[in-house]
Protein backbone atom coordinates (compact mmCIF):
# COMPACT_ATOMS: atom_id res chain seq x y z
CA UNK A 1 0.00 0.00 0.00
CA UNK A 2 1.32 3.64 -1.28
CA UNK A 3 -0.53 6.54 0.52
CA UNK A 4 -0.06 9.91 -0.73
CA UNK A 5 -0.99 12.47 1.56
CA UNK A 6 -1.15 16.14 1.17
CA UNK A 7 -3.72 19.51 2.38
CA UNK A 8 -4.25 23.27 1.60
CA UNK A 9 -3.45 24.83 5.53
CA UNK A 10 0.66 24.00 4.56
CA UNK A 11 2.92 21.75 5.26
CA UNK A 12 3.54 23.11 8.81
CA UNK A 13 0.23 22.66 9.98
CA UNK A 14 -0.89 20.28 12.91
CA UNK A 15 -3.41 18.85 11.38
CA UNK A 16 -1.20 17.06 8.69
CA UNK A 17 1.01 16.24 11.31
CA UNK A 18 -1.90 14.43 13.18
CA UNK A 19 -3.07 12.31 9.99
CA UNK A 20 0.80 11.37 8.55
CA UNK A 21 1.07 10.10 12.24
CA UNK A 22 -2.37 8.11 11.85
CA UNK A 23 -1.65 6.38 9.00
CA UNK A 24 1.16 4.52 10.33
CA UNK A 25 1.70 1.33 9.71
CA UNK A 26 -0.79 1.40 6.97
CA UNK A 27 2.19 1.07 4.17
CA UNK A 28 4.47 3.65 2.33
CA UNK A 29 3.83 7.27 3.10
CA UNK A 30 4.71 10.58 0.84
CA UNK A 31 4.13 13.75 2.25
CA UNK A 32 3.76 16.45 -0.75
CA UNK A 33 2.04 19.99 0.81
CA UNK A 34 2.36 23.21 0.28
CA UNK A 35 4.41 25.69 1.22
CA UNK A 36 2.25 28.17 2.49
CA UNK A 37 -1.70 27.98 3.73
CA UNK A 38 -3.60 27.68 1.06
CA UNK A 39 -6.66 27.47 1.73
CA UNK A 40 -9.99 28.74 -0.84
CA UNK A 41 -7.77 27.57 -3.45
CA UNK A 42 -10.07 25.08 -5.15
CA UNK A 43 -8.47 23.16 -7.78
CA UNK A 44 -6.25 25.37 -9.08
CA UNK A 45 -2.67 24.48 -10.99
CA UNK A 46 0.26 27.30 -11.08
CA UNK A 47 0.54 27.96 -15.00
CA UNK A 48 2.01 31.12 -14.61
CA UNK A 49 5.55 30.25 -13.28
CA UNK A 50 7.75 26.86 -12.30
CA UNK A 51 7.04 24.85 -9.05
CA UNK A 52 10.07 24.26 -7.06
CA UNK A 53 10.20 21.35 -4.60
CA UNK A 54 12.35 20.80 -1.38
CA UNK A 55 12.17 18.66 1.39
CA UNK A 56 11.14 20.19 4.90
CA UNK A 57 13.90 20.92 7.50
CA UNK A 58 11.75 20.48 10.65
CA UNK A 59 12.12 17.96 12.86
CA UNK A 60 8.14 17.15 13.10
CA UNK A 61 8.24 17.81 9.08
CA UNK A 62 11.18 15.26 8.38
CA UNK A 63 10.65 13.54 5.19
CA UNK A 64 8.28 16.05 3.52
CA UNK A 65 8.32 17.30 0.49
CA UNK A 66 7.13 20.84 -0.04
CA UNK A 67 6.25 22.60 -3.51
CA UNK A 68 5.50 26.36 -3.43
CA UNK A 69 2.11 25.97 -4.69
CA UNK A 70 -1.48 25.39 -4.93
CA UNK A 71 -2.91 21.89 -3.23
CA UNK A 72 -4.12 20.52 -6.86
CA UNK A 73 -0.14 21.36 -7.95
CA UNK A 74 1.29 18.75 -5.11
CA UNK A 75 -1.26 16.24 -5.94
CA UNK A 76 -0.66 16.95 -9.78
CA UNK A 77 3.45 17.52 -9.54
CA UNK A 78 3.55 14.10 -7.60
CA UNK A 79 1.40 11.75 -10.01
CA UNK A 80 2.95 13.25 -13.17
CA UNK A 81 6.37 12.77 -12.75
CA UNK A 82 7.73 13.48 -8.85
CA UNK A 83 6.86 10.14 -7.51
CA UNK A 84 8.25 6.75 -9.17
CA UNK A 85 5.51 4.89 -8.79
CA UNK A 86 1.74 5.77 -8.41
CA UNK A 87 0.22 5.27 -4.91
CA UNK A 88 -3.17 3.46 -4.15
CA UNK A 89 -4.39 6.26 -2.01
CA UNK A 90 -4.64 10.05 -1.82
CA UNK A 91 -5.88 11.69 1.80
CA UNK A 92 -5.56 15.11 2.50
CA UNK A 93 -6.14 17.30 5.60
CA UNK A 94 -6.93 17.11 8.49
CA UNK A 95 -8.23 20.67 7.49
CA UNK A 96 -8.62 23.30 10.25
CA UNK A 97 -12.49 23.99 10.09
CA UNK A 98 -15.13 22.21 7.65
CA UNK A 99 -15.96 21.51 4.24
CA UNK A 100 -18.95 21.18 3.73
CA UNK A 101 -22.47 22.37 1.58
CA UNK A 102 -20.76 24.68 -1.14
CA UNK A 103 -17.64 25.12 0.33
CA UNK A 104 -16.35 22.38 -1.07
CA UNK A 105 -16.29 24.06 -4.29
CA UNK A 106 -13.73 26.34 -3.05
CA UNK A 107 -11.80 24.08 -0.54
CA UNK A 108 -8.09 23.35 -1.22
CA UNK A 109 -8.75 19.77 1.14
CA UNK A 110 -11.16 18.75 -1.05
CA UNK A 111 -9.73 19.76 -4.31
CA UNK A 112 -6.37 18.23 -3.91
CA UNK A 113 -8.13 14.80 -2.78
CA UNK A 114 -10.14 15.57 -5.98
CA UNK A 115 -6.83 15.52 -8.05
CA UNK A 116 -5.74 12.08 -7.18
CA UNK A 117 -9.44 11.20 -7.97
CA UNK A 118 -9.10 12.75 -11.45
CA UNK A 119 -6.30 10.28 -11.99
CA UNK A 120 -8.28 6.98 -11.07
CA UNK A 121 -6.34 6.98 -7.56
CA UNK A 122 -9.53 6.55 -4.49
CA UNK A 123 -8.96 9.37 -2.20
CA UNK A 124 -10.34 10.88 1.03
CA UNK A 125 -10.24 14.47 2.61
CA UNK A 126 -10.87 14.73 6.08
CA UNK A 127 -11.52 18.24 7.91
CA UNK A 128 -12.59 19.34 11.61
CA UNK A 129 -15.99 21.08 11.80
CA UNK A 130 -14.44 23.97 13.79
CA UNK A 131 -10.81 25.96 13.65
CA UNK A 132 -8.85 26.16 16.43
CA UNK A 133 -6.82 22.15 16.23
CA UNK A 134 -8.64 21.56 19.74
CA UNK A 135 -9.11 17.58 20.21
CA UNK A 136 -6.88 16.79 17.04
CA UNK A 137 -5.52 13.48 18.03
CA UNK A 138 -9.34 12.56 18.24
CA UNK A 139 -10.05 13.62 14.55
CA UNK A 140 -6.36 11.62 13.74
CA UNK A 141 -8.13 9.05 15.24
CA UNK A 142 -11.32 8.97 13.25
CA UNK A 143 -9.40 9.37 9.95
CA UNK A 144 -7.46 5.92 10.78
CA UNK A 145 -10.68 4.33 11.74
CA UNK A 146 -12.39 5.31 8.41
CA UNK A 147 -9.10 4.22 6.05
CA UNK A 148 -8.98 0.95 7.63
CA UNK A 149 -12.74 0.36 7.08
CA UNK A 150 -12.54 1.32 3.41
CA UNK A 151 -9.38 -0.29 3.11
CA UNK A 152 -11.09 -3.95 4.50
CA UNK A 153 -14.20 -3.58 1.74
CA UNK A 154 -13.38 -1.26 -0.96
CA UNK A 155 -16.34 0.19 -2.72
CA UNK A 156 -15.74 -1.12 -5.99
CA UNK A 157 -12.92 -1.25 -8.88
CA UNK A 158 -13.22 2.34 -10.11
CA UNK A 159 -12.19 5.34 -8.05
CA UNK A 160 -14.09 7.12 -5.48
CA UNK A 161 -13.88 10.28 -3.48
CA UNK A 162 -14.83 10.80 0.22
CA UNK A 163 -15.39 14.37 1.81
CA UNK A 164 -14.93 13.36 5.73
CA UNK A 165 -15.89 16.23 8.62
CA UNK A 166 -14.95 15.45 11.91
CA UNK A 167 -16.83 17.46 15.25
CA UNK A 168 -14.11 19.03 17.62
CA UNK A 169 -14.82 16.55 20.16
CA UNK A 170 -12.89 14.66 22.92
CA UNK A 171 -15.31 11.44 22.01
CA UNK A 172 -14.93 12.15 18.07
CA UNK A 173 -13.40 8.84 17.93
CA UNK A 174 -16.34 6.90 19.59
CA UNK A 175 -19.16 8.88 17.37
CA UNK A 176 -21.77 8.01 15.24
CA UNK A 177 -20.30 8.09 10.88
CA UNK A 178 -22.86 8.88 8.60
CA UNK A 179 -23.29 8.75 5.19
CA UNK A 180 -24.61 12.13 3.98
CA UNK A 181 -25.34 14.63 1.22
CA UNK A 182 -23.70 18.34 0.39
CA UNK A 183 -25.91 20.74 2.03
CA UNK A 184 -26.22 24.27 0.71
CA UNK A 185 -25.26 27.70 1.92
CA UNK A 186 -26.60 31.31 1.87
CA UNK A 187 -24.54 33.56 -0.35
CA UNK A 188 -21.50 34.65 1.85
CA UNK A 189 -21.27 37.91 4.24
CA UNK A 190 -20.36 40.83 2.18
CA UNK A 191 -17.39 42.27 1.95
CA UNK A 192 -14.94 43.94 4.52
CA UNK A 193 -14.07 47.13 3.09
CA UNK A 194 -10.74 48.67 4.28
CA UNK A 195 -8.15 51.76 3.48
CA UNK A 196 -4.73 50.65 2.73
CA UNK A 197 -1.98 53.15 4.40
CA UNK A 198 -1.71 54.49 0.55
CA UNK A 199 -4.94 55.92 1.18
CA UNK A 200 -6.42 52.91 -1.42
CA UNK A 201 -9.29 50.91 -0.78
CA UNK A 202 -8.72 47.41 -0.06
CA UNK A 203 -11.45 44.73 0.24
CA UNK A 204 -11.18 40.90 2.37
CA UNK A 205 -13.50 38.22 1.20
CA UNK A 206 -16.58 37.95 4.01
CA UNK A 207 -16.93 34.73 6.05
CA UNK A 208 -19.58 32.30 4.69
CA UNK A 209 -23.08 32.59 5.21
CA UNK A 210 -24.91 30.79 7.46
CA UNK A 211 -26.63 27.16 5.95
CA UNK A 212 -29.52 27.49 3.81
CA UNK A 213 -30.57 23.26 3.42
CA UNK A 214 -29.52 21.42 6.53
CA UNK A 215 -32.17 19.25 6.96
CA UNK A 216 -31.41 15.79 7.60
CA UNK A 217 -29.61 13.43 5.55
CA UNK A 218 -26.99 16.37 4.87
CA UNK A 219 -23.47 17.00 5.95
CA UNK A 220 -24.53 20.19 8.00
CA UNK A 221 -26.95 18.39 10.14
CA UNK A 222 -24.74 15.11 10.98
CA UNK A 223 -21.97 17.29 12.47
CA UNK A 224 -24.74 19.46 14.20
CA UNK A 225 -26.04 16.70 15.62
CA UNK A 226 -23.04 14.73 16.61
CA UNK A 227 -22.38 12.74 14.07
CA UNK A 228 -19.27 12.34 11.95
CA UNK A 229 -19.98 13.33 8.11
CA UNK A 230 -18.92 11.37 5.17
CA UNK A 231 -19.89 12.28 1.71
CA UNK A 232 -19.59 10.70 -1.10
CA UNK A 233 -18.37 13.47 -4.45
CA UNK A 234 -17.89 12.68 -7.83
CA UNK A 235 -16.96 15.57 -10.52
CA UNK A 236 -19.13 15.22 -12.85
CA UNK A 237 -21.19 19.03 -13.14
CA UNK A 238 -23.59 18.24 -16.06
CA UNK A 239 -27.21 19.20 -15.07
CA UNK A 240 -28.62 16.10 -17.02
CA UNK A 241 -32.30 16.39 -16.37
CA UNK A 242 -32.34 19.73 -18.25
CA UNK A 243 -30.56 18.27 -21.29
CA UNK A 244 -33.57 17.26 -23.26
CA UNK A 245 -34.97 20.48 -22.93
CA UNK A 246 -31.79 22.42 -23.17
CA UNK A 247 -31.79 20.66 -26.75
CA UNK A 248 -35.07 21.66 -28.09
CA UNK A 249 -33.92 25.36 -27.15
CA UNK A 250 -30.64 25.81 -28.58
CA UNK A 251 -29.88 22.62 -30.91
CA UNK A 252 -30.32 23.23 -34.48
CA UNK A 253 -29.58 20.52 -37.46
Amino acid sequence: MRILIANDDGYLAPGLAALVGAMQGLGEITVIAPEQNASGTSNALTLNRPLSVFEARGESQRGFLVVNGTPSDCVHVALTGLLPQRPDLVLSGINQGANMGDDTLYSGTVAAAMEGYLFGIPAIAFSQVERGWTHLDEAARVARAVVEQVLEAPPSSRPWLLNVNIPNRPDAASLPRRVTRLGRRHASEPVVKQTNPRGEAIYWIGPAGDAREAGEGTDFHATATGCVSITPLQVDLTEHQALGDWRVRLERA
